[in-house]
C-alpha cells in the first residue's frame, strides 16, 4: 500500500513542479489553429470525395 501512496506523492510532486503548463492564451490559440487545420482537412477530403462521386459517375455512364 505504501508503493502506491508513493506514486501518488511523486506524481503529484512532478505535475506541479516540474511540469510547465501553457497559459490560457497559448492554449486558446493552439486549439484556434488545430479548428482551422481541421476544417481545411474537412474541406479538402468533401472536395477530393465529390471528385471521386462524379468521376464515378461518369465512368458508370460510359459503362452501361
Amino acid at each position: 500500500m505504501n508503493a502506491v501512496k508513493d506514486y501518488i506523492k511523486e506524481s503529484y510532486n512532478e505535475l506541479v513542479n516540474n511540469v510547465s503548463w501553457p497559459s490560457n492564451k497559448e492554449v486558446i490559440s493552439q486549439a484556434i489553429v488545430v479548428l482551422f487545420a481541421s476544417l481545411l482537412l474537412a474541406l479538402v477530403i468533401f472536395g477530393v470525395d465529390k471528385c471521386f462521386e462524379k468521376l464515378m459517375k461518369v465512368v458508370y455512364t460510359l459503362l452501361s
